[in-house]
């Protein structure tokens, strides 16, 4: 058999066995990771709706939740800001890294090749007749890192691990910007509501002012409640201009949050009549599932618990460094040569064999490294079961704030509609002759104010539905739009059940 044939046989023999191991020839350094104790309690302190809709922990319960809005225009804000938010971009690239990382932590247990072609002509002589000298040489080169303790499979681990929080990272990211643009959607539909409420009160104040000065000039009523009158009309029209006003300025934040242009914003929000100034009612649900159960399916967490198992497997790596490192390489060099113009001959060489490197004395250097790499496993730790707490407080906080808004409700519409009725009574009172205008506008004011008190409120309770569905890891996912950022989903998954299943392949 020819050399360069056994060289190769020799290499192709140890690729099944660098590349089919999952761990350390030897040993595999460093600690197998367990996922940290969740912190969250045993129970929801914070009452539940009384609903009849029920979410027990099942990510498939809350995704894409927003479609039940039944607001098409909601949902295309929302796809349009996922498409252009910055910090979704920046999320998306981090994937992207981190993928990049992954294949070389891959290839750092695969054999390197290198080819080189070179070719030289030369000219000699050595006291007698010159000669001249042609060489073509071709050359392949090899190295293999044999794995012996594991340094390389906790590489890999590393990146994987990586890879998987930043995807969930990234599912954070559009969490954090559908909540910004369904709130920002929300309060422009409260503010239609206010303008609604400004208006018929502008008009009410305007058709007052006028009978008002009808009486006056008959001189049925005094200069004095004239003035009062045309005051009050003139307040509620500034009530009305500044409540347009921030209309408006609800249009500027929509079309800074979609980057859609200002005319398709404005197109949009009012292309369905039915849908003008009314408040879009969320689809209440209920959490029947385990604080534990029902956090861990939240992106922000995932991508803690995620760092956590990352800095896990750093740990190894910093390990395997203080341990005997042997590679083997090899290369493969024939060469065609010609001397003053003769035939050209065949040389060839090759060589094979292993190196040994052999950490003896550093200072101290690897030890602390891997105490470093300790210290950042217990500081990653820490930050999931912060993360955690966090969470558990959203979603208490959220309940809170529902149930709270939901006691509220009652009384306030019952406030509402007395206030109005008195206003009514007061106001056919003055009309009458039998009532004071001063009695009658602050009975209008109180009206006016339960009426803007009772639209707040309503706002209060859907922006609470919202912070609940965000804080128990309702998705504002798109349809396929995760396989469409790359396979992550199948490398990276952001849930931590299949974590786990990821931790048991490493």
């Amino acid at each position: 058999m020819a050399p360069t044939e056994t060289g190769l046989r020799i290499l192709a023999g140890l690729l099944p066995l660098l590349t089919g191991c999952s761990g350390g020839l030897i040993a595999t350094v460093g600690p197998e990771y367990r996922a940290p104790d969740s912190p969250a309690a045993k129970r929801w302190e914070a009452p539940q709706p009384e609903i009849l809709i029920a979410h027990r922990g099942d990510p498939a319960e809350l995704k894409r939740w927003w479609d039940r809005f039944d607001d098409p225009e909601l949902n295309r804000f929302l796809v349009a800001a996922q498409r252009e938010s910055a910090s979704v971009a920046e999320a998306r690239s981090r994937i992207e890294q981190a993928r990049a990382g992954m294949v070389g932590a891959i290839g750092a247990g695969l054999p390197t090749l290198d080819g080189t072609i070179d070719a030289d002509w030369a000219e000699s002589t050595f006291g007698g007749p010159t000669f001249d000298w042609t060489r073509y040489q071709f050359g392949l080169q090899s190295n293999w890192e044999l794995d012996l303790f594991g340094g390389v499979a906790r590489q890999r681990e590393t990146a994987h691990r990586q890879l998987e929080g930043r995807h969930a990272a990234w599912h954070d990211a559009r969490v954090a910007v559908a909540v910004e643009v369904a709130n920002a959607y929300l309060s422009y539909r409260q503010c239609e509501v206010l303008v609604k409420i400004a208006e018929a009160d502008a008009a009410s104040r305007k058709e007052s002012a006028r009978l008002t000065d009808i009486a006056g000039k008959a001189g049925l009523r005094a200069p004095a409640d004239v003035a009062l009158a045309n005051a009050s009309a003139a307040d509620g029209q500034e009530i009305l201009l500044r409540q347009k006003g921030q209309c408006e300025r609800s249009i500027k934040g929509l079309v800074a949050l979609t980057a859609l242009s200002e005319a398709e914003v404005r197109h949009r929000l009012t292309a369905t009549p039915a849908r003008c100034a009314k408040l879009p009612e969320p689809p209440p649900f209920r959490l029947t599932g385990l604080p534990a159960q029902v956090l861990t399916q939240r992106p922000d967490v995932a991508a803690a618990e995620r760092d956590v198992a990352e800095a896990s497997a750093n740990i190894g790596v910093e390990e395997a460094k203080r341990y005997p490192k042997l590679s083997l390489s090899g290369n493969i060099t024939p060469q065609l040569q010609s001397v003053s113009g003769s035939a050209f001959f065949l040389a060839n060489t090759w060589s094979v064999g292993p190196t040994i490197n052999l950490p003896i004395f550093d200072a101290g250097k690897r030890a602390a490294d891997v105490e470093a790499a300790r210290a950042r496993y217990e500081a990653a730790a820490s930050k999931f079961k912060a993360t955690v707490r966090t969470a558990a407080k959203e979603v208490e906080d959220a309940l809170v704030r529902i149930g709270n808004a939901e006691e509220r409700l009652p009384q306030a519409s019952a406030a509402a509609d007395g206030y109005r009725a008195n206003f009514r009574a007061q106001e056919q009172l003055y009309r009458a002759g039998f009532g004071s205008l001063i009695d009658a506008e602050a009975s209008r004011r109180q009206s006016l104010s339960s009426e803007r008190a009772m639209a707040e409120l309503r706002q209060e309770r859907a922006a609470a539905w919202i912070a609940l569905y965000r804080a128990a890891g309702g998705s504002w996912e798109e349809a396929g739009e995760a396989d469409r950022v790359g396979d992550a989903g199948a490398d990276s998954p952001s849930a931590p059940e299949n974590s786990k299943l990821a931790d048991q392949t490493s």
